[in-house]
């Protein structure tokens, strides 16, 4: 099989660039795999498209939780206290 038809039919390393090109960089030659292989494959343009809307959400959910100020109320912290303390007695 010639090069170019194992970057048309390999969706396996096409997805793999689709997710390591969101956390960084590609480097020519996977972002012109990922070009050429997208050109022909709608399922993985399709999988590029919900992979992004998927982290987008992701980030800001994360990002969200981040500004809340999560607190324990009182009442944990005592027992939480005392159990620590007759765990070390």
């Amino acid at each position: 099989m010639s090069y170019l038809k194992k970057i048309i039919y390999n969706c396996k390393q096409a997805t793999f660039l689709i997710e390591k090109k969101q956390l960084k960089r590609l480097t020519f030659r996977e972002e012109m795999e990922l070009r050429i292989h997208l050109a022909g494959c709608g399922v993985c343009v399709l999988y590029n498209k919900q992979s992004r809307v998927i982290n987008d959400m992701v980030q800001q959910l994360f990002h969200d939780s981040l500004k809340n100020e999560l607190k324990l109320d009182d009442a944990f912290k005592a027992d939480l206290q005392t159990r620590i303390e007759k765990g070390l007695a």
